[in-house]
């Protein structure tokens, strides 16, 4: 082989071996992204069903239903409410009137089953994407109310 070859070899070899890197690792992230929606997106249908999200608001107040180590609970923004069940040991800080952040799927019957659950780590936080969601909700129920 002359050398001409051999480097036009080794350069197609090394952009050959560059691009199936490329692909995995966008492959991975990929798979990997979680979206957020709040409770009035998903009740939209802009969540996706056959993908997992995470959904976030409050717990809403009464809504809590504990059966050994499945719970069931509803998730508000105010404007709309996600029945949501999650079979686990919730966090220390989960209490209903509260902020928390769920990840799972949503079923078809507009149920979602969370995978894990997020609950707000002091007195005064809540995940910014949560709290503009419910900023944002707030705001359309008031436009609606003043109609």
């Amino acid at each position: 082989m002359k050398p001409r070859h051999k480097r036009a070899a080794i350069i197609v070899g090394g952009l050959a071996a560059l691009s199936l890197a490329s692909y995995l690792v966008l492959n991975a992230f990929q798979s990997n992204l979680v979206f957020f929606f709040s409770p009035t997106q998903v009740a939209a249908g802009e969540a996706p069903k056959d993908r997992t999200f995470r959904v976030g608001g409050l717990v809403k107040e009464g809504s809590v239903k504990r059966d050994n180590l499945t719970v069931a609970f509803v998730v508000t923004d105010s404007a709309q409410d996600i029945p949501v069940s999650y079979t686990g040991i919730l966090p220390d800080l989960f209490r209903e009137g509260k902020g928390v952040v769920a990840q799972g799927k949503l079923g078809a019957d507009g149920h979602f089953t969370a995978s894990e659950v997020l609950a707000k780590h002091d007195e005064n936080y809540m995940p910014p994407e949560a709290q503009q969601a419910m900023d944002q909700a707030q705001m359309q129920k008031a436009a609606q109310t003043l109609k």
